[in-house]
């Protein structure tokens, strides 16, 4: 059961603006994602996430997959934060930076006392999620706790000054054009 170290170790790298981007299907949705690994990171995640929460909140799209599958094998209701503005009634705007982009992102279904599991693909600088559990946080939602299946090493962690750490499933780096596993069982 270590799919996940297996697939991240022989992940290609490219090279993005001066950024060493692994690809990986988890993150990216290539190469082919195999249903045994995706199961194997559902059930690492339901051993190590809090469920004790209203709903699942994951930003898209590489979040989706992953916190469906969650969903599904939990009854956690799921809600996606999206990159298109819909104008609903409570539509929150958050805006959140990467090491390689800057977005606006917009939340629906998410009210006061909501108490949430955040779930992600990748956390690299943490920009994504300090701009979701900000604009949680505004909503007077609860961010119960933070997972994402992979952790990126880097030098820059814009969740330090935060209440939130991220669990993760493994932590990666990337040396020399490959990546490189730096824990087994992640963070958390």
């Amino acid at each position: 059961m270590d799919q996940l170290g297996r697939s991240l170790r022989s992940a290609p790298v490219i090279e993005k603006n001066g950024y060493e981007y692994f690809v990986h299907p988890i993150s990216d949705g290539v190469p082919m994602l195999e249903p045994s690994l995706l199961r194997e990171i559902v059930i690492r995640i339901i051993r190590k996430a809090d469920l004790d929460v209203d709903k699942i909140v994951t930003p898209a799209a590489m979040g989706i997959h992953i916190s469906t599958a969650v969903s599904l094998m939990t009854d956690v209701p799921l809600v996606v934060i999206r990159k298109r503005q819909y104008g609903l009634d409570g539509e929150v705007a958050l805006s959140k930076a990467t090491g390689y982009s800057e977005d606006e992102m917009y939340i629906n279904d998410i009210d006061a006392g909501d108490r949430v599991l955040l779930l992600d693909d990748v956390v690299d600088t943490g920009g994504t999620l300090r701009g979701i559990t900000g604009a949680l946080e505004e909503i007077g939602a609860e961010v119960v706790d933070v997972v994402a299946v992979i952790k990126r090493v880097s030098d820059e962690n814009r969740l330090a000054d935060t209440d939130y750490e991220a669990k993760t499933l493994i932590d990666v780096g990337v040396e020399n054009g490959d990546v490189v596993v730096v824990s087994e069982n992640g963070s958390g």
